[in-house]
């Protein structure tokens, strides 16, 4: 009996401290939350997402971070003249000459008869598209992969190739920022 008495009287007492515990996390989550620039948010949806570091920074969002701090909109190569318009106006400021040079869609494809399966690539692809294991062939999931050619550099038997994506219909992409727009008159029916 007194066993059964210590062994209520401890769960009672680990389900008040888990109340307490779980108040006080509660509590501190909303009372210390980090606010979010909406800006900053905007500005990494509008970037390709490659998180390659070619503008300097580790990722897309520390980028767009600098963006709004005042950094230049023109260091994204991935993303081209037209994310970089498309920054551009949404910060009210005057294009710059795009850093680096643009290049096509790019895909990294792996020679598997010539991977060793040293994981290095895995290790340095920043999105996961590398799929293996040590001393196995990889593979890349063109799906995931978004050239950002980070991959290519560690690979000590230079079996990685970066192809350019050919145009398909199901991956082509309409570019809404090249389009120009124009306005149609609308006639009026003035019956009088």
């Amino acid at each position: 009996m007194n066993i059964l008495i210590s062994i209520i009287i401890a769960i009672a007492t680990l389900g008040i401290l888990g109340l307490i515990f779980g108040s006080l996390l509660g509590y501190s989550s909303i009372r210390f939350k980090v606010k979010e620039d909406p800006i900053v948010e905007e500005l990494d949806a509008m970037l390709p997402q490659t998180q390659c570091g070619q503008c300097g920074y580790p990722g897309c969002k520390p980028y767009a971070k600098a963006i709004a701090d005042g950094d230049d909109i023109n260091k994204c190569p991935p993303g081209g003249e037209a994310v970089m318009l498309q920054l551009a106006d949404r910060m009210g400021i005057e294009p710059k000459q795009l850093e680096g040079e643009e290049k096509p869609k790019l895909i990294a494809f792996i020679r598997e008869d010539e991977c060793i399966g040293c994981t290095k690539c895995i290790q340095a692809c920043p999105v996961d598209a590398i799929l293996g294991a040590t001393r196995q062939m990889h593979t890349v999931i063109t799906d995931e992969c978004t050239g950002c050619e980070l991959c290519v550099a560690p690979c000590p038997t230079d079996c990685i190739d970066m192809l350019p994506i050919q145009i398909t219909q199901q991956n082509w992409q309409w570019n809404l920022q090249t389009i120009p727009t124009k306005t149609i008159p609308t006639e009026s029916n003035d019956e009088s």
